[in-house]
């Protein structure tokens, strides 16, 4: 249970959903509000079905490129470390979508990369690999995380509104404090199992 726990907030602070609300906003500001909340429910879904296939894959795609759990560790901890950075110094170009003006996004860019990034992804394909007998845990902390990411974004007016621009950057900042640490304990939770070995 705990495992099931700590999986929920390590992949809710990687999804980092107060974190991408402006450029969620950004994206969707020129449809109806109607067919906005349909599209973001939309890319939810689909950045959902990515993610459970790469938790259920995982397995299966280290073992065909014969990765080591430590090694996956290691540079995990290493991925994570380097986004948690960016949430604590966020570079200032959230506005470039890649879209046309008027355009609706399709996959790209809010179901891929801003709900599943590469380093959701390679932390679902790490956590499948290191708890191959708890899946049914892992479902349910990726279900949570996700659910809690979505209901952050559908609800997104009212979080800016109660929050305000600071509120919301002063709190990703802290998220990204905490995933600082949880990086660090997975890289040298990584170093450590390679010593024994």
């Amino acid at each position: 249970m705990s495992e099931m726990i700590s999986a929920t907030v390590l992949l809710l602070l990687i999804m980092d959903p107060l974190g991408n609300l402006p450029i969620f906003m950004s994206v969707l500001k020129h449809l109806e509000p109607k067919r906005r909340r349909v599209v973001l429910i939309r890319e939810l879904l689909i950045a959902l079905a990515i993610m459970l296939l790469f938790l259920f894959a995982g397995e299966k795609i280290l073992a065909f490129l014969n990765l080591r759990t430590e090694t996956v560790s290691i540079s995990g901890g290493i991925i994570l470390f380097l986004i948690a950075i960016r949430m604590i110094f966020p570079a200032h170009d959230n506005n470039s979508s890649g879209l046309s003006a008027g355009e609706e996004p399709f996959l790209v860019p809010l179901a891929i990369p801003l709900v599943a990034g590469p380093s959701l992804l390679a932390t679902l394909m790490l956590l499948s690999h290191q708890y191959p007998h708890q899946m049914s845990y892992l479902v349910g902390a990726l279900l949570i995380a996700w659910g809690l990411t979505a209901l952050i974004l559908l609800l997104s007016g009212l979080f800016l509104r109660l929050l305000g621009e600071k509120g919301v950057n002063a709190l990703e900042r802290l998220m990204g404090l905490i995933l600082i640490m949880l990086a660090t304990q997975m890289f040298l939770d990584g170093i450590r199992t390679y010593l024994r070995l």
